[in-house]
């Protein structure tokens, strides 16, 4: 049981005195300092008391030692996120950190993208890849860069790197948006979604390049989801929409205004 230390890593991490936090909480310092050096254990009334106060459920109180999450898992849990609350609903992810406990940048390069479509989960394999960090991306949040291939995506070149954030809500996908999706039979693939989870439980994927067909995947066809953050490439590319491009940009938000519209109808 992690009672006693998350309490004590909780209370540094709001940069709080036993002192403080007992007079916040209302309680004596003493009883504070029992629970933080398991001189004694803690009532119900004050295992929810410090729930609340902390925004981590009692279960992952008792039962997670926290001093060893991740700082952006730390973000998520204290954001309303956390494993015993939200259950299956919380993806895992293998991950790597720095000597500061931070997130990594795992670059996944074009040869290694083939192992990541069996390996993404395997935090052994997740290890071996390389990795640097972006000191102007937030720290409260998930990164990863992949190298991807063709013209689908132009004017974004062929071999360029692509930054995602990583996704957690798949509810969350913006229609329109650029991201990069670990599928299962055709591994990792960049495109622009259009978002028909909640109606048809599936995701449209669509191409910049109009020599390319939209298709759909569906939601159990999807391992992982990053949200396009940017991209590096040695070329420079100009960004012209075509007729088509636009036409079908177009399309996308007719048909997200009658959707609307239906929904507003119905009430």
């Amino acid at each position: 049981m992690y009672f006693g230390s998350n309490i004590k890593f909780l209370r540094n991490r709001k940069k709080m005195t036993q002192d403080q936090l007992a007079i916040t909480l209302e309680i004596k310092r003493s009883t504070l300092n029992n629970y933080e050096n398991e001189i004694s254990g803690p009532n119900l009334q004050s295992l929810i008391l410090l729930s609340d106060y902390f925004h981590v459920a009692v279960d992952t109180l008792l039962r997670v030692d926290l001093g060893k999450l991740r700082e952006s898992q730390l973000y998520e849990l204290e954001h309303g996120q956390d494993v015993f609350l939200k259950g299956s609903n919380l993806r895992v992810m293998a991950t790597t950190v720095d000597r500061q406990n931070r997130d990594n940048i795992e670059l996944v390069s074009e040869k290694a993208k083939a192992g990541y479509t069996n390996g993404f989960s395997d935090p052994e394999y997740i290890s071996e890849l390389p990795v640097f960090q972006l000191p102007f991306l937030s720290s409260e949040r998930k990164y990863r860069t992949f190298q991807i291939s063709g013209d689908s995506m132009l004017p974004i070149p062929d071999g360029a790197w692509i930054t995602g954030e990583f996704v957690q809500d798949w509810n969350e996908i913006k229609t329109g948006d650029l991201y990069v999706v670990l599928t299962l039979n055709e591994g990792l693939v960049f495109k622009q979604l259009k978002n028909e989870l909640a109606e048809r439980g599936c995701l449209q994927l669509i191409s910049r390049n109009t020599a390319y067909q939209p298709y759909e995947l569906a939601a159990t066809e999807i391992r992982e989801i990053w949200k396009f953050v940017h991209y590096i490439s040695k070329e420079v590319t100009e960004s012209q929409l075509t007729d088509v491009q636009v036409a079908l940009q177009l399309k996308i938000l007719t048909e997200e205004i009658y959707a609307l519209k239906r929904k507003f109808e119905k009430k």
